[in-house]
């Protein structure tokens, strides 16, 4: 069974401790509210009849009843509410394991604003359904009583309320169809607008530096004005079921009200009875009304465990591979009929230890090596091999820790540049200075008021693109891994800084492989040799000056 298939009964399921005890508890509220107006009239008969030792115990009766009711609804609400918390906060950790899993796939056609509506919003709207069932259960369990005692005082009074209950309530349910598909709607279309706001919040510096302002606005009112639009679909649609539903519920009491009245007026009936049947007639509304919040919430639950579901059932981007690599990992690559488009037939050999540059003119051919190297996809033919063994044979947690490829967009995350670069936890002290200093963070750190302890606010968009660049590639050389490929890590850095860091990273990467994807002359000219990519093939390689001096669409592509 798939997770779109049970992930609702999952969520409450793992809370049914908590859904028990809130539902015991506010049904005793419930009974204890229509116990109320039973007894009200009882002791209206009692002081009819004169019967003053009665009338106090019966006055007694009520107090207790009021005791208990409400305590039963303060811990009642407290269980409910913990039930409901708690299955969210699961949900969520459940969608963010996904998200995070090192097989990826969850994230396949979804902004991360959307996943972000998806953890929060719709894990809410499940877990809220645990307040609803605890709810409507009680609510059920209190017209059940009241038909009872309705039935104690009046035949016929009893049979109408158990005869009227369930059709009333199927009507309900099949009123919240529409909107159960229109919350969903409103859902996607809220996450959709989420992930465009995120998408241009992040990319803030770039739509100033190109003058886009009007455009992505234009782009995000569109986006916004659809959410807005499903937004109030779905609100006009709560809105109608929840009216039709009371004014069902009204309807429904005005003629039970009628009928006790025209009893009372037989004879058939006592003036405490009387008293009784209409107020318990007024609590009716209570449980009524708790039926069309129920379906609303039961609706929006179930349109919200759909889009859950939907990001646990994505299929990993990478299957297959249990294996881990060789100890000690060598950092052998050969690439052998490597074709996933735009890369075609590509063969490359790189030996343990070498730095090698990458050069491909075609900026798509690059990013695709990049996410090849690092299995963040299976190529659709050929292989890659690492010390030997094809990297669809490792399992990605394994292959991870051996081979570090970071692509060239890099994101940086809120706390110090210190804890930026040893993001892992698991760098040496000496090993996160060497890195500073090898990718040229330190003159990053020294330009701030605490340095390596200061703090990066909000993805450290206070900092200019070659700053963080710096701090990026100086936690992908913390990491210290026995492979590591880099795509294009310092393309925001100026001229004499990248020289500098180019000698540094050779001297700090000796003896293990690291692979250089990049068209910088200054990172080139340091590596042992420059491969050529043209077309998704290896066109040319041999050193950099070689390439330089004899290759002039080397030349034009690296100097240009």
């Amino acid at each position: 069974m798939t997770q779109r298939q049970g992930l609702l009964g999952q969520a409450l399921g793992g809370q049914r401790r908590w859904i028990v005890l809130s539902t015991l508890m506010i049904t005793g509220h419930q009974a204890g509210e229509v116990a109320v107006p039973f007894l009200i009239g009882v002791v209206i008969d009692q002081a009819v009849t004169g019967d003053a030792g009665d009338l106090a115990l019966w006055l007694g009766v009520i107090g207790a009843v009021y005791l208990g009711l409400s305590y039963s609804y303060r811990y009642g609400e407290r269980f409910g509410e913990r039930a409901s918390e708690q299955a969210a906060h699961e949900l969520r950790l459940r969608v963010t394991r996904r998200v995070l899993d090192d097989r990826g796939g969850a994230e396949t056609d979804r902004l991360p604003g959307a996943l972000v509506s998806i953890a929060t919003s719709d894990a809410a709207r499940v877990g809220a359904v645990a307040v609803a069932v605890s709810s409507g259960v009680a609510a059920v369990v209190g017209l059940s009583f009241a038909a009872v005692l309705l039935l104690s005082i009046s035949v016929p009074l009893g049979l109408l309320v158990l005869l009227g209950t369930p059709p009333l309530m199927g009507l309900t349910r099949l009123l919240g169809k529409p909107l159960e598909e229109r919350s969903e709607t409103e859902q996607e279309h809220g996450a959709q607008a989420s992930g465009t706001a995120a998408d241009l919040v992040a990319g803030l510096r770039v739509v100033k530096g190109l003058r886009a302002g009007p455009a992505a606005v234009t782009r995000y009112r569109e986006r916004s004005r659809g959410a807005l639009a499903a937004t109030v679909r779905a609100a006009r649609a709560e809105a109608a079921y929840q009216g039709v539903v009371l004014s069902l519920s009204g309807l429904f009491l005005a003629v039970i009200a009628v009928a006790g009245g025209i009893l009372a007026v037989r004879g058939e009936i006592t003036v405490g009875q009387l008293i009784s049947s209409v107020g318990l007639a007024q609590f009716l509304v209570g449980p009524m009304s708790t039926f069309g919040w129920v379906g609303a919430d039961l609706a929006q639950g179930r349109a919200s465990a759909r889009r859950v579901a939907a990001v646990l059932d994505m299929p990993a981007a990478v299957t297959g591979g249990d294996a881990s690599p060789s100890v000690p990992v060598r950092g052998a690559i050969r690439i052998h009929g490597l074709a996933d488009p735009p890369l075609r037939a590509l063969d490359l050999e790189i030996t343990p230890g070498e730095l090698v540059g990458i050069v491909a003119a075609d900026p798509a051919e690059a990013a695709a090596l990049v996410r090849l190297l690092g299995r963040s996809c299976d190529p659709a033919g050929g292989v890659i091999e690492l010390d030997g063994v094809a990297l669809t044979e490792l399992a990605p947690d394994g292959l991870r820790s051996a081979v570090l490829s970071t692509e060239h967009h890099t994101d940086l995350f809120g706390g110090t540049i210190r804890s930026a670069v040893s993001l892992s936890g698991r760098a040496r002290p000496e090993t996160v200075e060497a890195a500073v200093i090898t990718a040229g963070a330190d003159e990053v750190a020294g330009g701030l008021p605490d340095g390596l302890d200061a703090v990066l606010d909000d993805g450290a968009r206070s900092l200019s693109g070659g700053q963080r660049q710096r701090i990026a590639l100086a936690r992908a050389l913390a990491a210290d891994p026995p492979v590591l490929v880099v795509h294009d890590p310092t393309t925001a850095v100026d001229a004499v800084t990248e020289s500098r860091i180019a000698g540094r990273l050779r001297e700090m990467r000796a003896g293990r492989t690291t692979i250089l994807v990049t068209t910088s002359p200054a990172l080139l000219a340091v590596t042992d040799r420059v491969i050529v990519l043209h077309d998704g093939a290896v066109r040319a390689d041999g050193t950099h000056g070689d390439l330089v001096a004899g290759d002039s669409t080397y030349r034009e592509t690296v100097l240009s």
